[in-house]
């Protein structure tokens, strides 16, 4: 699953860079944004690193905007980073630099590691058929907001 990740230096902001995870959803344009959103808006952050010539990532990407209710809760309760290249956050990449991965961040700009999919050689990585446990996550970190803060 791991699509061998490129480092891109430039994020290419255009209209079509965000389409295909969900028309409809309001995205981040920097991970330095997206900390502050998710800080002064108090929801946490969803980071998805993907690569568009990756197919895993294209699968993925289908499967999240296929699916209604973590469209739902992507549009209501979080701030959403969708990225093409690493950061320099270290703690976005625990367990390496692979895609497409998922990992959330809650608004004191703690990285959710326990926040994991099902795989433990990848343990932030989602396939299609993982959409059932990537909703119950999003509701574990939005759940975390309102007991740990």
């Amino acid at each position: 699953l791991n699509c061998g990740l490129s480092l891109i230096t430039l994020l290419c902001i255009h209209s079509d860079f965000f389409s295909g995870w969900g028309d409809q959803l309001i995205w981040a344009q920097t991970y330095e944004e997206a900390l502050f959103w998710a800080r002064s808006r108090n929801k946490p952050l969803m980071v998805i690193f993907h690569l568009d010539d990756c197919p895993h990532s294209q699968a993925l990407k289908k499967a999240f905007a296929k699916d209604k209710e973590i469209q739902r809760l992507a549009d209501e309760h979080f701030i959403l980073l969708n990225l093409v290249y690493e950061t320099t956050d270290k703690h976005l990449s625990p367990d390496g630099q692979y895609v497409p991965r998922i990992l959330f961040v809650d608004p004191s700009m703690t990285v959710r590691a326990d926040i994991t999919g099902p795989y433990s050689n990848r343990k932030y990585a989602y396939e299609p058929s993982d959409m059932n446990l990537l909703r119950n996550n999003m509701e574990r970190a939005k759940t975390f907001l309102k007991t740990e803060l």
